[in-house]
């Protein structure tokens, strides 16, 4: 579990976050959503230590980061796995030493254990075989799924993912909740991941947070959504026709 208690986040005399607080369940799918300008990208970078908050506390599983040692701090960036938006796969790595990486960066297994390893989390994310190739020898969706796999690799017990669909075809998009989903279950994940993606949202959101002018407007599930009146919310997800029809049946079924 993640907490988060009344975080502020300013730069250049703007206030970015205003004090959101949040709780991030372990074992589920937790979805940080808002438009552009929200706040979501500071404070999922927040959360993940890459920008320092002004003022608020992180814990993970009542560890409060500010008031942890050097040695602490780089024990949960261990346990941290972290699928960026632009893959940030080495070019000139193959996907084996791409995969491979941290295991050789923070752990002393063999080269044995380390091979193995990598071939369990391909055989994960469906693309056995593939470790002598490159990046650039493979699909934008491939090579998504070699980020979750890197990702993985380390048997985190927070997963993060930022804006894990974009770029991609709506095939592929679903194969990748899919696989997030599939893998939060397996590894009993804390899992974050920042989208705008509608299908994701629907689909895989089992906690959703909507920031809006860096103060959380909204929280619930996806089954929440349809249900409720919070002009926000309404305002973000549905923006399009479909969406505004989708909900205008699903309350006519549930009597509202």
């Amino acid at each position: 579990m993640i907490e988060v208690k009344n975080l502020r986040k300013s730069f250049n005399g703007h206030e970015v976050l205003k004090g959101i607080s949040a709780v991030f369940e372990k074992g589920k799918t937790n979805m940080i959503i808002g438009q552009s300008g929200s706040g979501k990208t500071v404070f999922l970078k927040s959360i993940l230590g890459l920008i320092t908050p002004d003022s608020g506390e992180i814990s993970f599983d009542g560890r409060i980061w500010s008031q942890l040692s050097p040695k602490e701090q780089a024990q949960i960036r261990k346990e941290i796995g972290v699928v960026f938006q632009g893959n940030a796969l080495f070019d000139s790595y193959n996907i084996e030493e791409n995969i491979s990486f941290p295991l050789r960066m923070f752990t002393n297994k063999t080269e044995k254990e380390i091979i193995e390893r990598v071939n369990e989390v391909l055989e994960q994310v469906a693309l056995p075989g593939i470790n002598k190739k490159y990046p650039a020898e493979i699909s934008g969706g491939q090579q998504k799924r070699v980020a979750i796999a890197r990702a993985i690799v380390m048997y985190p017990k927070y997963l993060f993912a930022d804006e894990p669909n974009s770029g991609l075809d709506p095939k592929t998009a679903i194969r990748i909740d899919d696989l997030l989903h599939d893998l939060t279950v397996q590894y009993d994940t804390t899992t974050l991941i920042n989208t705008h993606d509608m299908n994701s949202i629907m689909e895989i959101g089992e906690k959703i947070i909507l920031l809006k002018d860096g103060v959380k407007a909204w929280e619930g599930t996806k089954d929440d959504i349809f249900f409720s009146d919070n002009p926000d919310l309404n305002d973000f997800i549905f923006s399009s026709e479909l969406f505004r029809k989708v909900k205008e049946v699903i309350r006519k079924v549930g009597g509202l």
